[in-house]
């Protein structure tokens, strides 16, 4: 990661590569977040809560998303007063919550429990407003259910079901929010469809193109680069093989956020990366040295280049944190891992707004760039070193270390100053 002083980019970083073929910039439309509904409790009321709290505002966290009627989350219809600190603990993070209502229990096509999930979801819109006040609460994102295409959480849902529960839902949402939202477009949205299942794209195309936008206002979608464990289910049980699958199929962030972009083209319908990490499984002795380690860090670097490539709007890692668990960006009183160091060179050096070129292009395979072009001259260059991200399938710190961070150079200009350049480890 580096930065040149206002006196503008080295020529070598012209919107072509030597071949002559023109290379598309994109502005950066990215914004970043995380799912804190893992290890809720020590980010709310916890005794080093102002630190997780410190550490979230270091990543320019936007958005926290929450997921209640889960069981992993805070009870809200039972115990309303583990939300509130939940919610302050996202505001106090300088971030809006997004509350994601995951689900009621079979039968989903019994309208009683439709209509008992939709009142619900109404209630505790209603008590944000009473508690927060319509000026806050119209800024926050509100997610009908959570994987609706998964068997694994929602047997037996299909799309004409999730549709209806969806409208009534939403409707009734909007009811309550509308009031408050003096013109703006309401932050309701869906399906949050599981990534890994096939057909996921015809969910989330119909989501936008036979629902009745006014009650839309983003879609979900979710992905991870793989749930196996090595050697089980089909997967390489190849170490260094399975981690190149891994960061091979990062570029899918990129071609999944830009098909989304296609769809919610002139809808004004967010397009959501809601969850993503590198490994799903949920046994730390599977997942953790995939997510944790500095092979994670390389990883989220990759993919926030593809998703910021792709025109995704909003990205939520899983998780902020987690408790003992393999999927927190830090662990125990808020330690960062190798992954929250490359979203904080991310965040503040690729920023929102600004534009985005890809001087090198696709003949390059041994190094992905990206030149952020901001206000008043600024710019930087944060490089994704292909060779390094592939050594480093064999473990090394160093090589990992050196696939997330930029070099110092000098532009034909004269000398330049390079900042953050060290590597965070």
């Amino acid at each position: 990661m580096y930065r040149a002083r206002s006196d503008g980019p080295p020529a070598s970083t012209r919107q072509e590569t030597e071949a002559g073929r023109p290379v598309p910039a994109v502005t950066m439309r990215l914004c970043h977040g995380v799912n804190a509904t893992l290890n809720w409790r020590a980010f709310a009321e916890g005794p080093r809560r102002e630190q997780l709290w410190r550490r979230l505002r270091e990543l320019e966290t936007r958005v926290v998303r929450i997921l209640v009627f889960d069981p992993r989350g805070p009870d809200l219809m039972g115990a309303w007063e583990t939300f509130t600190p939940f919610v302050e603990a996202v505001l106090r993070s300088g971030a809006v919550p997004m509350v994601t209502f995951a689900q009621f229990e079979p039968p989903y096509d019994d309208p009683r429990a439709v209509r008992g999930y939709a009142t619900r979801c109404t209630e505790i819109v209603q008590r944000c407003l009473d508690r927060w006040g319509g000026e806050s609460v119209r800024e926050w994102y509100w997610c009908v259910w959570n994987q609706p295409n998964s068997e694994w959480v929602s047997a037996g849902m299909t799309f004409e079901l999730y549709r209806r529960i969806y409208e009534e839902t939403a409707s009734q949402l909007l009811s309550h929010l509308g009031p408050h939202l003096m013109g703006r477009r309401p932050r309701i949205g869906g399906p949050a469809v599981d990534g890994f299942q096939p057909f996921w794209h015809d969910w989330v195309w119909r989501f936008v193109h036979e629902l009745d936008n006014a009650l839309v206002g983003f879609v979900a979608w979710h992905r991870y680069g793989d749930w196996r464990e090595p050697g089980a289910w089909g997967a390489p049980a190849e170490e260094a093989i399975f981690r190149s699958l891994l960061l091979a199929r990062t570029a899918e962030y990129q071609s999944r956020a830009l098909c989304v972009s296609r769809w919610v083209q002139g809808h004004g319908i967010q397009n959501i990366c809601g969850e993503w990490n590198a490994h799903s499984h949920h046994e730390a002795r599977v997942s953790r040295r995939f997510n944790q380690t500095t092979f994670g860090a390389a990883y989220g670097a990759s993919t926030l280049l593809h998703l910021a490539r792709g025109g995704a709007d909003l990205e939520l890692f899983w998780s902020a944190t987690d408790d003992g668990g393999p999927f927190g960006l830090m662990v125990g009183a808020g330690n960062p891992t190798p992954g929250f160091h490359v979203r904080r060179l991310f965040a503040h050096h690729v920023r929102h707004g600004d534009r985005l070129s890809f001087p090198l292009g696709p003949d390059y395979h041994d190094l992905d760039l990206v030149v952020a072009h901001g206000s008043g001259g600024r710019w930087s260059a944060p490089s994704l070193i292909g060779s390094a991200c592939r050594r480093a399938v064999a473990g090394s710190r160093s090589s990992a270390a050196r696939a997330v961070r930029g070099s110092s150079r000098r532009s034909s200009r004269g000398a330049w100053s390079s900042g953050a350049t060290a590597s965070p480890w």
